[in-house]
């Protein structure tokens, strides 16, 4: 397989050069290894928890044996109430988590570095963006690629024109089209909202891009030396919609040399 190379444009839009691509957006597809990658990077956000040993046995309840035409559980005294068994109001657990058990996955190193390859590659394909979910009819070019002008930007409103010219506004608006309310008892436990995930913004250096993209919805701003499975693949659908920056490109060349 020979060279690849892809057009760079400006904050206007218009296509100011090319630039030869890395030998990492040749990387092959590999769902299997990107998901095992994100399932590990979640592993390690949850935090262990378990019970009281003693939870649902502080009882003095007996069970009445037989003879009485009822279930022999264990009974409050005075009173037909049962108790400690598992399977009864104010009963006990029957197998309760234990604060014990290892619940943070381990990966190979060469393995999830393999995994953010592949994730790469994937984001220069048309195919994978657009079948993630993503819209992208109007976007130019894949892996889409701009000046480092877009670094510098601090103002919220001279991002969402940016994102106008290059074709990536209507991803965000359907971000914001699919903020709703969680079903369930996650509203009282702050994660009341759910949505989309929209663009990914991928820099050498953050002179203010993330502060001016904090503001719109479902975009993340990382430096490429910070880029992970999940970021590229959230939810372990690899294909995320990502905007480069021309030095981003050339320091994944860097990751080459040194793999």
């Amino acid at each position: 397989m020979g060279e690849i190379s892809c057009r760079v444009y400006n904050l206007e839009g218009k296509r100011v050069g090319r630039i030869r691509l890395p030998e990492v957006f040749k990387t092959s597809l590999r769902p299997d290894v990107i998901k095992r990658a994100v399932i590990a990077l979640q592993s390690h956000r949850l935090q262990p928890q378990g019970r009281d040993v003693l939870a649902g046995k502080r009882t003095t309840a007996e069970s009445w044996g037989t003879g009485f035409g009822m279930s022999r559980v264990p009974r409050l005294r005075d009173m037909r109430r049962a108790a400690f068994a598992p399977g009864i109001v104010g009963g006990r657990q029957t197998h309760p988590p234990v604060a014990q058990r290892k619940i943070e996955k381990k990966i190979p190193k060469k393995e999830r570095r393999f995994a953010v390859y592949s994730a790469i590659a994937a984001t220069a394909s048309k195919e994978l963006v657009t079948r993630r979910g993503h819209a992208v009819d109007d976007v130019p070019d894949f892996p889409l690629v701009v000046t480092e002008d877009i670094q510098g930007l601090r103002k919220t409103h001279d991002l969402k024109g940016v994102f106008i010219n290059l074709g990536v506004w209507p991803d965000v608006y359907r971000v914001k089209e699919s903020i709703k309310v969680r079903a369930g008892k996650g509203k009282m436990r702050g994660r009341r909202r759910k949505m989309a995930v929209g663009p990914l913004i991928v820099v050498s250096k953050d002179d203010g891009i993330a502060e001016a993209a904090s503001n719109i919805p479902g975009v993340d701003v990382a430096l490429v030396n910070d880029l992970n499975a999940e970021l590229l693949a959230p939810g372990a659908h690899p294909g995320r919609l990502t905007i480069w920056t021309k030095s981003s490109i050339e320091e994944l060349r860097e990751w080459n040399r040194g793999s």
